[in-house]
């Protein structure tokens, strides 16, 4: 199964990334997935199911350590493995 998962984080700062966004990026660009689209008000990323998986378990982790006090994800299934 393929996986798109579209998310941000919180709270927004328009002057200057905050640290729960620059680990945010960070993480989903070490992840082994297929595409990485980073914006200032929401980002995409996109591959297997396990390594989607994977990198929101780290991008949760990782962006609440780092002072994030919401993040929204959505979640859609966009093909079966191989297409």
């Amino acid at each position: 199964m393929r996986l798109r998962v579209e998310f941000t984080t919180e709270p927004f700062d328009l002057d200057e990334a905050p640290e729960h966004a620059v680990v945010a990026r960070e993480t989903v660009e070490a992840a082994p997935l297929d595409a990485v689209d980073v914006g200032p008000f929401g980002n995409t990323v996109e591959g297997g199911a396990d390594a989607v998986l994977g990198a929101v378990d780290a991008l949760l982790r990782r962006t609440l350590a780092a002072g994030a006090t919401r993040v929204s994800l959505q979640v859609n299934v966009i093909g079966e493995a191989g297409e």
